[in-house]
């Protein structure tokens, strides 16, 4: 069977082009270091490269990941879990984005008939999101949709993405479709050499989920860092910091495209 088309397929290009608009509008006070320059718009091996030389900001540029198990969270009750899975509603596995959304969310996905369970934790990266996932198969069995709004946090170490899809993909199987939501990140608190190195990361998790894309029938991505750098300023008005959607314009154009993503199918 043939894969079914999506209505935005990226190119490489584009993925690169949507990863590094905002570092060109933030930074353009001040000149980024040449290798993370040349990075952004380079390979992913480049970007490694580049990055391994910034010790004190991480592997990767972007820092280190702090402790996120004490963080907010937000976690569908057992009785939600099982009447969203009797139904075959959504399971969404999210961090702080989800958090922060999740409600509005679910709200907009009941107007539609279609009930959510949320495991959303803040600071949390793919890894763990998918343990949480795993446990929730074992454990109750799974609707037709998964919902995966994951990733922001993987910028601290970008090579453990591809793998962590992989795995979801083999524990929702063949028959049920999962919808996970591209990253954008290019956090305003940090200085221009941090925020590069946001972008390169991001650019470089969105080109493994567009890569596994075209191994997996049932995967969609929703486009949220291209929806973002399609037009300007976007990314002042939509993002609060460089990575959360401003509440509400943000919250509304982020959960609009997974909206629009699930009723496609």
């Amino acid at each position: 069977m043939r894969k079914p088309q999506d209505s935005f397929r990226p190119s490489r290009r584009l993925l690169f082009a949507a990863g590094t608009a905002a570092a060109a509008s933030t930074v353009a006070a001040s000149a980024a270091p040449a290798s993370a320059a040349e990075a952004a718009a380079g390979s992913p091996a480049a970007a490694m490269a580049a990055a391994d030389g910034l010790t004190s900001l991480g592997n990767y540029g972007s820092g280190v990941l702090g402790a996120w198990d004490r963080q907010a969270r937000a976690i569908s009750n057992e009785a939600q879990i099982r009447r969203t899975r009797e139904s075959d509603g959504v399971f969404m596995f999210g961090d702080s984005i989800g958090v922060q959304d999740g409600p509005p969310l679910a709200r907009q996905l009941s107007k539609l008939g279609i009930s959510i369970a949320v495991h959303n934790w803040a600071g949390r990266p793919v890894t763990p999101a998918v343990d949480a996932l795993e446990t929730w198969a074992q454990d109750y069995g799974l609707p037709h949709r998964i919902l995966m709004s994951v990733g922001s946090n993987d910028i601290f170490t970008p090579p453990a993405v591809a793998a962590q899809v992989d795995r979801t993909m083999q524990i929702v199987g063949e028959e049920r479709t999962v919808y996970w939501v591209n990253v954008q990140a290019a956090r305003t608190a940090h200085g221009p050499d941090v925020k590069v190195a946001d972008q390169r990361n991001s650019a470089w998790i969105n080109l493994q989920l567009a890569d596994a894309q075209r191994r997996y029938d049932n995967l969609r991505i929703v486009h949220w860092a291209e929806h973002l750098a399609s037009s300007p300023n976007r990314l002042a008005r939509y993002l609060r910091d460089g990575l959360h959607p401003s509440v509400t314009l943000g919250q509304n154009a982020r959960n609009g495209l997974i909206i629009d993503a699930i009723k496609a199918g």
